[in-house]
């Protein structure tokens, strides 16, 4: 009979683990203690800037940006980029929160995709506001009672949003970064198998990136389009015969089985958000910025002589949507990003002769680029 008694580790192993393990204990603490250095430093910022003072008024995102990009460049393993990352994003956030968090609104409910890009560029030490549409995210930052909105402005598979285009005309914001998230969609519901779905409801842009699934596994169930996400989660936990699509968290908010994983059409799906604000950014080093223009003259090869002076002084053009103003009919207004800061002097001589060209001329915003 063969025995059944449970082998134990040979001495030797067992001392050599036991040293490891207090190696790991001693860096734990001399991590604890820098953390806490980091948090005094931290502090004295914040006391230095502005005595009586928001959290708002000593947050400097290009800062932020610069220490994230300085940790990627040091990182040599065996943690991936992504991973450190997050935890300097964490450390940065707790010690930014010490007196009071940064205030987020968010297009809402819970479990939305745009929570995940705020939790991902502003760390859980913040405290996020759920809205009901985009229309109030930028109500809320302009009226104060928000420190930043984050809102989704396009995705590699649909398009632009046009709504957050169309609410930039319409305020004075600035746009203070951007975040790029991976989109996975998960079709989720209270039923046990597609023959059970009457219909889906997802907000538009979801509907749109999960078509061709949609079209091959459920082409005769209806398909609802609702505010957001997490609205179709709700739908789906309420009503009998509708499933919804949204991210993984929603279904766990929401008590949801997951019918199908990672139903969307492109592999590579991703949605880019804008985190807005009261106020511009100076450079950060590596920098996009955002353009609202409309030529001066309805005439043949206005736009072309509004943008010439971009190609003149060698600045880049990445993305160019146009807007109805509706100030008059066919009229609209230009939305550019351009790669730079508007403060670098061959961009700002550009849009020095860019502004004379044009009958609207706003830098809407000159933000740190998207970190992985």
């Amino acid at each position: 009979m063969a025995s059944t008694r449970k082998k134990t580790p040979a001495k030797g192993k067992t001392e050599a683990i036991g040293q490891i393990r207090a190696r790991i204990d001693a860096v734990d603490a001399q991590i604890h203690a820098l953390i806490n250095d980091r948090a005094r430093l931290a502090q004295q910022v914040g006391l230095s800037k502005h005595k009586d003072g928001h959290t708002v008024d000593f947050y400097r995102p290009e800062r932020e940006a610069q220490v994230l990009r300085m940790a990627a460049a040091r990182n040599d393993g065996p943690l991936r980029d992504e991973e450190v990352l997050r935890l300097f994003r964490e450390i940065m956030s707790a010690c930014l929160a010490q007196e009071k968090p940064l205030k987020i609104g968010f297009l809402g409910p819970e479990g939305t995709f745009t929570q995940t890009a705020v939790l991902k560029h502003f760390g859980h030490s913040v405290r996020a506001l759920p809205l009901a549409s985009i229309d109030e995210v930028f109500a809320e930052v302009q009226a104060g009672n928000a420190d930043f909105g984050v809102v989704p402005i396009e995705n590699s598979t649909e398009g632009t949003v046009n709504n957050t285009l169309d609410r930039f005309i319409h305020t004075t914001l600035h746009i203070c970064g951007e975040v790029e998230l991976r989109i996975h969609h998960y079709l989720m519901g209270s039923m046990k198998d597609l023959g059970s779905v009457q219909r889906v409801c997802a907000h538009a842009q979801a509907l749109g990136q999960c078509r061709g699934w949609l079209d091959e596994h459920l082409p005769n169930a209806e398909r609802v389009a609702v505010s957001s996400n997490a609205e179709g989660a709700r739908r789906a936990r309420d009503e009998r015969g509708t499933a919804a699509i949204a991210g993984e968290t929603a279904a766990e908010i929401y008590g949801l089985g997951v019918i199908a994983p990672k139903i969307e059409d492109q592999d590579d799906n991703t949605t880019r958000f804008l985190v807005i604000g009261r106020s511009l950014l100076r450079p950060s080093g590596d920098d996009r910025t955002t353009l609202m223009v409309s030529p001066g003259d309805d005439s043949s090869g206005a736009l072309l002589r509004l943008l010439e002076p971009l190609a003149k002084h060698g600045v880049s053009m990445t993305r160019i949507e146009s807007r109805p103003s509706r100030k008059r009919k066919w009229h609209y207004v230009f939305f550019i990003d351009i790669e730079g800061h508007a403060e670098e002097a061959h961009i700002a001589k550009a849009l020095a002769s860019l502004k004379q060209r044009a009958s609207l001329f706003r830098v809407v915003g000159s933000y740190p680029k998207a970190i992985l």
